[in-house]
């Protein structure tokens, strides 16, 4: 089925040291940390392939939800639900 995924809300951190997708901010959002900074569209990139690679799962499998233009972001990873949110837990942490 296509519509299989799960929506992950996510936190951006442009133009960190290195790339790292991992912690909690909040409640809920994953923390997404990217050096890419937020010129023309090169962090929202750059968040889509980390977190592809972090999930397991091809870089057309994410997009962006909303918050195109903000740190916080929603974002839909397309796959087997239950893996993905094993998955997200294991991301976010304790």
């Amino acid at each position: 089925m296509e519509s299989d995924g799960l929506p992950v809300r996510v936190r951006v951190r442009p133009g960190a040291s290195r790339t790292s997708v991992g912690g909690r901010h909040g409640a809920e959002a994953l923390v997404v940390a990217v050096s890419a900074r937020a010129v023309e569209g090169r962090a929202n990139r750059a968040v889509i392939e980390a977190v592809a690679s972090a999930f397991g799962v091809r870089r057309a499998a994410v997009s962006v939800l909303a918050g195109q233009r903000s740190r916080d972001k929603v974002l839909f990873v397309a796959g087997e639900p239950d893996t993905l949110r094993a998955r997200l837990v294991v991301l976010r942490g304790p």
